[in-house]
């Protein structure tokens, strides 16, 4: 078989979700993704063997400032949060200038969607939940013997899936997701997320943990889309204040921070990212 021609496209891994390079969660992000296929996109996907890998491309129209593929080492997704900052973090730094002042606009699978740009870093505008509502009885039972816990430990529960497929419970405490040890046999179906409380006046509100098995990711170490969905199901119902913090990624050595903001209608979910590579890759 003879290989397809490549060349050096712009390339960068940023951490997302924190201010110390290494304690968030990474993206590998293709500058100058445009006419790569999409079979190499997802191999490439596969190789650099990280929750999300994305590819900048021309927009269809003039209402983004570019097109964002995002794939997980399992096959291409919709949407993905920290995918979303890390790329216009990077799309930033080498040079982009939006159309909006103090705004990038993402197209991607789920449409347009607006990054504010901060003083403390970006954040995007929660997209639309593709399912939410409550879990059926069957499910929270198969995600109980996922997660090791007793059924009754399940204090809630709530599709919040914006793109990737997020089925979501929440756990008594924060404590309480920390010691979670899950069955993979019985994740292997799941693209779950879990939420628990600190006690009032901790650092952070509530403590998240992500699987998501089935896009080939064990465990997720900082996750946008689910805190977002997440923020929409517990805002919504007035289970959670309309500003709060997310801590994410103890459990795997990191120190991921998300800060949730409603105004209005609007749920947005922030954060700051740093570049950690920067370079060129062969495709």
């Amino acid at each position: 078989m003879t290989p397809r021609p490549s060349r050096a496209r712009r390339f960068a891994q940023v951490d997302v979700f924190t201010e110390v390079p290494y304690l968030g969660n990474p993206v590998a992000v293709v500058l100058d993704g445009d006419g790569i296929p999409d079979q190499d996109m997802a191999r490439i996907a596969r190789w650099t063997n990280l929750s999300e890998t994305t590819f900048v491309v021309p927009p269809s129209g003039d209402d983004a400032d570019y097109g964002l593929r995002v794939f997980t080492p399992g096959g291409e997704i919709p949407f993905a949060g920290h995918p979303t900052l890390g790329s216009a973090h990077a799309w930033l730094e080498a040079g982009g200038t939006p159309r909006k002042p103090g705004q990038v606009t993402q197209e991607c699978g789920a449409g347009l969607v607006p990054v504010r740009i901060t003083d403390g870093g970006l954040g995007f505008l929660a997209p639309a939940l593709r399912r939410d509502g409550p879990l059926d009885e069957e499910l929270v039972e198969r995600v109980a013997r996922g997660l090791g816990v007793d059924r009754a430990r399940i204090t809630g529960h709530q599709w919040v899936d914006n793109g990737p497929g997020w089925a979501a419970v929440q756990l008594a405490s924060a404590e309480e997701v920390l010691a979670l040890e899950p069955d993979d046999q019985h994740m292997r179906d799941l693209t779950l997320g879990v939420i628990g409380a600190y006690p009032a006046g901790s650092p952070v509100a509530y403590e998240v943990r992500a699987f998501a098995l089935p896009k080939g990711v064990r465990e997720d170490p900082v996750t946008g889309s689910l805190t977002a969905g997440l923020a929409q199901w517990l805002i919504g119902s007035g289970a959670a204040p309309r500003d709060f913090r997310v801590g994410q990624g103890a459990r795997l050595g990191r120190q991921g921070v998300l800060t949730v903001e409603a105004r209005g209608e609007d749920i947005w979910v922030a954060g700051a990212s740093v570049t950690c590579v920067n370079g060129t890759l062969q495709a």
